[in-house]
């Protein structure tokens, strides 16, 4: 099984480091991973923002299972831009995602369902900000 973990970060060196002890893996490639990953799989010198960037790569290689670790790629969309072209992603789509990018979208969530939450107020100009 050939494997693209998307991200940079602690996390994406645990997913790698997990993957690389499956005997069902054959090859990991990390975009655009960290000096731990390198030692594990490869690198490649793709920004995990980069949603364009990543389908074309897995779509050119074909991997079985893309694997995206940061908020950013999913508040983004890659595993629904990935899914539209056939190819599984682990991550969840960007609807999904929005409840860890947009706290404000989190924080109203929490209010409509009587989810405990410390108080919170969104405000969108610097004076309203002002006490």
């Amino acid at each position: 099984m050939r494997v693209l973990v998307v991200g940079s970060g602690g996390r994406e060196h645990a997913l790698v480091w997990s993957l690389s002890r499956s005997h069902r893996v054959s090859s990991i490639d990390v975009a655009p991973g960290n000096a731990g990953t390198a030692e594990l799989a490869t690198n490649l010198p793709i920004a995990s923002d980069d949603i364009d960037g990543l389908v074309a790569r897995a779509r050119q290689v074909r991997y079985d299972l893309v694997v995206v670790g940061p908020e950013v790629p999913l508040a983004l969309g890659l595993v629904d831009a990935l899914q539209s072209e056939g190819i599984r992603a682990f991550g969840p789509c960007a609807a999904a995602a929005r409840i860890e990018s947009s706290k404000a979208f989190s924080k109203d969530t929490m209010r409509r369902y009587g989810i405990r939450t410390a108080d919170y107020a969104t405000l969108t100009s610097h004076d309203d900000a002002l006490f």
